[in-house]
């Protein structure tokens, strides 16, 4: 049935990002809004908008309740729920499924297979997709605890069976900081996620963070549309992705692939979602979670892919069938993603709120802005302090990464701090410039530099346009201590 109103039960750049595809479908989009967010961009946008309640999330966007109160009262015929806030509540999608109201993602029955994480890995196990070493059921106690982390041998990861961006997760190197860190894991997740269930994992060291996207409609069609590079994180949370990975040679992309795709099949997927991995050094890969919605960084696939997730999910929604084949798709370019926040990175990323005093955009060739803000859109201390995500797109990953360079030197949001200087000292560092880098890249390398050693390395433009074309001349690319590369800045011609 063909969708003619949508509800977003979102806010930022994403509400924003949702509204523009409705747009472009001949699909009214209706936005809501708490008291904070009243004047926001994603209001201006919509072409309905109606407030939802007072500014905390749990007071406006997570009443999943009133939202489909509101939506069945203004006859919307779907929700897109964008991502976090009620993405992945299964209780919420059930209640549209029972409310008649489409819900533009998976079903409630997906989502509580894949939410869990424990029976995600039993799930996949049993589907023989590779998964790290470790339980697929809950630790009972801490004899049983004792046990299974000497089978395994340390170290191993305490993770949170309900849990999610790092919280309930604990890296234990030897048996007598074990019991400890169990009660501190079980404890936490009951606090962050209600379940203090905890599982082991075998620790990993140094992997990779390798994602699939995948796209699967009702009729049981399933596709991948390539793989993203992840591994550029600060605690448990993305910072930059890519993609194509850089790290992942052909045959490992069609394995890692097609374990996504397999891994979607086990739950009955459809609609848009993630499958994660974890890479190790010898390039085996180790199923991780499935996120089961549209992901943050979701825009770099549709850079080098051309296919619009967005609307993918509106049709699979209405019952169509995926708009491509599998052979229709091929890898075109390279894309990179950054992830803009109102933050003090030389404060420990202390949030930084206000109003935004001018908000001048960047452009030119192969760049773009998926923003939430505009000049003088106030920043709250009630959400996520994400302002916008900025893509670039290249030839190849060289050109990629020049034009981001280019684009975040064009980029000013005055009124509140941000982290767009962090960006250029990642971008030009040997270790992303050559992809050796791993999830543990900002603990080892920045973290020894703040907070004043590394603000005012790159003031001079042209300096970072030299040290990119130094570091990927072509067969030439020699690894030097950071502060040889600085130095020797001058001698390079920024034609190299």
């Amino acid at each position: 049935m063909k969708i003619k109103k949508i509800l977003i039960a979102n806010r930022g750049e994403i509400a924003v990002r949702i509204i523009r595809a409705a747009k472009e479908m001949g699909i009214t989009a209706v936005a809501i809004f708490s008291e904070a967010d009243k004047n926001a961009l994603h209001v201006k946008m919509a072409d309905e908008a109606y407030l939802i309640g007072k500014s905390p999330a749990s007071e406006s966007y997570l009443l999943g309740d009133k939202i489909i109160e509101l939506a069945k009262r203004i006859n919307a015929d779907a929700i897109h729920p964008g991502y976090g806030f009620l993405s992945e509540n299964a209780n919420f999608i059930r209640k549209c499924e029972e409310n008649g109201i489409n819900f533009i993602g998976p079903s409630s029955d997906s989502v509580l297979k894949m939410g869990e994480k424990t029976a995600a890995r039993s799930l996949m196990k049993s589907h023989n997709v590779p998964i790290v070493p470790g339980t697929i059921s809950p630790i009972s106690d801490n004899d049983e605890l004792k046990k299974v982390a000497s089978e395994i041998g340390y170290p191993i990861m305490l993770k949170a069976a309900a849990g999610g961006g790092g919280k309930g997760m604990r890296r234990i190197d030897e048996e007598s900081k074990l019991i400890e860190n169990f009660e501190r894991a079980k404890s936490e997740a009951i606090k962050s996620f209600g379940n203090g269930a905890v599982y082991i994992e075998k620790f990993i060291e140094n992997p990779k963070h390798i994602e699939v996207q995948i796209i699967a409609d009702k009729h049981g069609n399933y596709r991948h549309v390539f793989e993203r590079e992840c591994s550029v994180q600060r605690r448990h949370q993305k910072v930059v992705e890519e993609s194509p990975s850089p790290s992942v040679p052909q045959e490992i992309r069609t394995k890692i692939t097609q374990a996504a795709i397999d891994a979607a099949k086990a739950c009955g997927y459809y609609n848009a979602g993630t499958i994660e991995f974890l890479m190790d050094k010898d390039k085996n890969f180790y199923f991780l979670e499935m996120n089961t919605r549209l992901q943050v960084e979701h825009p770099v696939t549709e850079m080098i892919s051309g296919i619009d997730l967005v609307k993918e999910q509106i049709r699979i929604a209405e019952g169509e069938k995926i708009s491509f084949k599998q052979e229709d798709i091929a890898i075109h370019g390279s894309a990179i993603e950054c992830r803009i926040y109102a933050e003090d990175v030389s404060n420990n990323y202390a949030p930084s709120t206000g109003k935004i005093e001018l908000h001048r955009l960047p452009g030119g060739p192969g760049i773009r802005i998926d923003s939430g803000i505009e000049t003088n859109s106030e920043v709250s201390v009630y959400y996520d302090p994400m302002l916008s995500k900025v893509i670039s797109w290249g030839i190849n990953r060289k050109e990629a990464i020049s034009r981001m360079l280019n684009l975040l030197s064009e980029y000013k949001i005055i009124g509140v701090k941000t982290n767009i200087d962090l960006f250029k000292w990642i971008l030009t560092h040997p270790k992303f410039l050559d992809s050796s880098f791993d999830i543990n890249f900002l603990d080892n390398y920045l973290n020894p530099l703040l907070p004043d050693n590394w603000k005012n390395e790159f003031e001079d433009f042209t300096e970072i346009i030299a040290i990119i074309s130094t570091v990927l001349k072509e067969n030439e690319l020699k690894l030097k201590p950071r502060e040889n590369i600085i130095s020797n800045t001058n001698t390079w011609s920024r034609n190299e």
